[in-house]
């Protein structure tokens, strides 16, 4: 079932900013309509918790600050059966607490936004240092079957853009939608322009239509919130279209996870994004997302200078993967690189869908990649050498 989809005046003024990645987020969350935050303080998402604060009392919203982000996912989840537009804001060991509570939003398909600002890991880490480690937690995090959406900003404008389209996704396919920033870019500071108006998406609704299934070829069923009238049965274990608990009913089991997978897989081609940089010739071609896109970008304007036909290839969406694109923008290329914050997450995905090795660039020193460590890593690739770089 569709979305509604209205345009309206952006509630922060228009204009140019020059803001921190975090509070450019706070202000997405604000324009894209979020009336409900329920956080607890973590570095080095702090500072968009402290901006909400401010935000929620100037705009109406509801702030609430919970005794630990267990309290805050599940808060988020009432709030948003209750019609709120709920949000918050972590970083690696609170995405780890709330994952329980985002296997049971999956499962219940309720719209929600986590935006978490990644650190360097594991456990606690450092927790003033950047690291791009929660790629798989996002996707694999809880156990069994189910879809997600994650946005992979690399600059301040995208977090405020990437905000307010993690709003809207979810909204559209009941599914939480995550802002994978790195403490780089939520750190970051830059220029931000807000629009003078906005697009928001609003969760389908069908009053007396049951909330659990449909037979829409999309297979996102209305949802109802509390308070409306309807008989409303929400609960994490199997259930049918109307929310009764069926836990011994293999065909009523099997339909459903079908369905919560599906909808997204089928709509991949709608939701997935991707930026490409002269690809189209490209020889070494660089896939890199986030903060690590940047560093990428800047050697391959540099071997570009030196004759080298480099590209990039950046996913915008990392969950549902650009699987088409990525085929599409690897076709000529005779090495691919991956540059990541991490000790490889993201190349054995690249390996998965272009069923070839790929040179994995990984950097986990608690810094932002450089584009030096890129340098480094490409010596000894034939096409750099024959090139005489």
């Amino acid at each position: 079932m569709k979305p509604t989809i209205e345009r309206v005046p952006s509630p922060i003024p228009p204009g140019e900013y020059f803001l921190l990645g975090d509070e450019a987020s706070a202000d997405g969350a604000v324009a894209a309509g979020c009336n409900f935050f329920a956080g607890y303080p973590i570095t080095p998402a702090s500072e968009l918790m402290v901006r909400v604060v401010h935000r929620m009392k100037e705009f109406g919203g509801t702030f609430i600050q919970m005794e630990d982000e267990i309290g805050s996912i599940s808060a988020m989840i009432g709030a948003a059966w209750a019609g709120a537009r709920a949000m918050t804001a972590t970083s690696g060991p609170g995405l780890s607490l709330m994952l329980e509570g985002i296997g049971y939003a999956a499962m219940t398909e309720t719209p929600l936004v986590v935006v978490d600002i990644q650190r360097a890991g594991p456990s606690t880490g450092q927790a003033t240092r950047p690291g791009s480690g929660d790629v798989f937690q996002v996707q694999f995090g809880s156990h069994s079957d189910y879809e997600i959406i994650a946005l992979a900003p690399w600059s301040v404008q995208e977090i405020f853009d990437h905000t307010i389209l993690a709003f809207n996704l979810s909204e559209a396919y009941r599914v939480p939608a995550f802002v994978m920033a790195d403490e780089s870019v939520g750190h970051l500071r830059e220029k931000l322009t807000v629009p003078e108006t906005v697009e928001r998406w609003h969760r389908p609704a069908r009053p007396g239509a049951p909330p659990f299934d449909t037979d829409d070829a999309d297979g996102v069923p209305p949802m109802p919130a509390f308070g409306q009238g309807e008989r409303l049965l929400v609960t994490g274990s199997t259930h049918d279209a109307r929310g009764l608990r069926k836990t011994q009913d293999s065909e009523v089991h099997r339909r459903l996870v079908e369905r919560l997978v599906g909808k997204i897989r089928r709509a991949a081609d709608k939701i997935t994004r991707w930026e490409t940089y002269n690809t189209e010739d490209a020889e070494l071609l660089f896939v890199a997302y986030g903060f690590s896109a940047r560093a990428a970008l800047d050697v391959v304007m540099e071997l570009r200078r030196r004759g080298v036909r480099a590209g990039l290839f950046r996913p915008v969406t990392v969950w549902p993967f650009p699987e088409r694109a990525l085929i599409e923008a690897a076709a000529g290329a005779k090495d691919i690189v991956v540059p990541e914050m991490n000790w490889g997450q993201m190349t054995r995905e690249v390996e998965r869908v272009l069923h070839r090795p790929v040179v994995a660039l990984p950097q986990v020193d608690g810094e932002g990649m450089r584009p030096e460590t890129i340098w480094q890593g490409i010596r000894e690739i034939d096409v750099v050498s024959r090139e005489g770089t």
